[in-house]
Formats: C-alpha cells, structure tokens, sequence
C-alpha cells in the first residue's frame, strides 16, 4: 500500500550506492523530490549525476539502497513506472536510419498509443520543437542540436507524468533551448515533474524550484531555489564553495 508521503514524491532514492570496482560512485545518496516540481540535480564531472539518472532508468543496477518512482519501489514496479516517465540521456540514443518523424512514431507505439495517434502526435511534434523542415531527413544528417530535440519530443509523446533528463540542451541553439524550457514548463503547470542535470547554473537557477548538489558520490546540499536567493551567493558561488572549488587560482608566469 502506499504511503500518504509516498504519493507526495515523484522520486525517493534511500541510501542508495553503486560502485564500480573498489571505487563509490554514488554513496549513501537520500533524495526526496516531490511530485510536480522542477528539481535540479548538479555536481561536477564524475560526481555520480549520470550514474544515479542510469539507476532510476533502470540501466544500472544499485549495489545496495531502494528506489521509489511515482509510488513503486524498484525494481518490482519498473514495468508501471517507465509506461510514465519521459527519458533524456545524455547520449541520446537514436536510431540514425530513420526519419524525425518515423522515430516519433515508433517511440509512440512502444509506449502502446494507436497507430494514427502517434503518426498524428508525431507530425505535431516535429512543428512544434521546428523540426518539420527536417521531417524527411534520416536522423543521422541531423546536428547535435536537433537530435537533442527530437530526443524531447520523443519524451513527451506519451505525456508522461516524470521527466528524467541528462544535460538536455547541450548543444541546442538559443532560440531551440528556449522552446524546449518553455515546453517543460508547461509541463509542469499541468503537474509533471522535471528531473533535470545541466552544467549551465544559470540555466538551472532560472528554471527549477528546488536543487541537490553532490560531490564524489555524496549528497553535500539540498535545498528550494527561494532559500538559496534569500542570501548573498549565486547558485554558481555555492555549488563552488560546496565542491571544493574556492582555492585561489594559480597563474602562469607566461600566460
């Protein structure tokens, strides 16, 4: 049965550890985020953000803690959850032989919608993210930029209730980023949750309600965006103070 706190979080991660070899690239993290929240998960390279994001998607598996996603522990409820989450991998992960839209429309089946839904849903989707200029093109000739945004609008195809998204506007263009934020805002309106990595602070500052830093496996802040306003430091002096980052910077003689 599930719990009334259970019901209140779209993802409860407890003690959760993951290594490899000898060394812990997640250890001991303890995340609550709540339903329809924008939710910001930073840290510095290698600090564990993907990892955690592969073990909520099911692709790594945990050494040891639970994981709980829209009210079902892991692994027993990963069938129900993934039929209502929308992924974004850092790496997006295409299939470059066909169109924008045939990848739509074959994500739309996976996720069981009928056939004229998703070729409709589809085509909508390649003009809303402005991609139906390249509605015939194979995916391989695509930019970086507008894989990423078909990887969203692969996303969404199914309006799931839980997004899970690695970094997903690097390599977008201005004019494409904005589109896509306004998008998950939306999203969020309607009661979705967004949970988001970005090494773009400012990006995340601007966008997301509540934000974790961890550092070497390890959850060092947690807090609401407005807490984090209320005093004198950015987000970006933070997460620097928080991971280590403040010791003066050496220079060059010759630089």
């Amino acid at each position: 049965m599930m719990t009334e706190d259970a019901a209140a979080a779209a993802i409860r991660v407890t003690d959760l550890r993951k290594y490899y070899g000898s060394k812990a690239a997640v250890d001991g993290l303890s995340l609550t985020v709540p339903r329809g929240c924008f939710f910001g998960f930073l840290g510095p390279n290698g600090a564990g953000k993907t990892t955690t994001i592969k073990m909520l998607m099911g692709l790594a598996e945990p050494n040891s803690g639970e994981i709980e996603m829209l009210g079902h522990r892991l692994p027993a409820g990963e069938q129900e959850v993934k039929a209502r989450i929308g992924l974004v991998p850092d790496e997006t992960l295409l299939f470059d032989h066909l169109t924008g839209t045939e990848f739509l429309e074959f994500v739309g089946r996976m996720y069981r919608l009928e056939r004229r839904t998703a070729q409709e849903r589809a085509r909508e989707l390649m003009s809303l993210f402005e991609l139906d200029h390249a509605a015939r093109k194979m995916i391989g000739e695509y930019s970086k930029g507008m894989r990423k945004r078909v990887a969203m609008a692969a996303s969404m195809i199914h309006r799931p209730d839980l997004f899970l998204m690695d970094e997903p506007f690097e390599g977008v263009d201005a004019v494409g980023a904005r589109r896509m934020k306004d998008l998950l805002l939306e999203q969020v309106r309607r009661g979705a949750t967004v949970f988001l990595t970005s090494h773009v602070l400012e990006v995340v500052e601007r966008l997301c309600e509540r934000v974790a830093i961890i550092h070497e496996g390890k959850l060092v802040v947690e807090s609401e965006m407005a807490d984090l306003r209320s005093g004198s430091e950015t987000l970006e002096d933070i997460f620097v103070r928080v991971v280590g980052g403040g010791r003066q910077t050496e220079s060059l003689d010759w630089l």
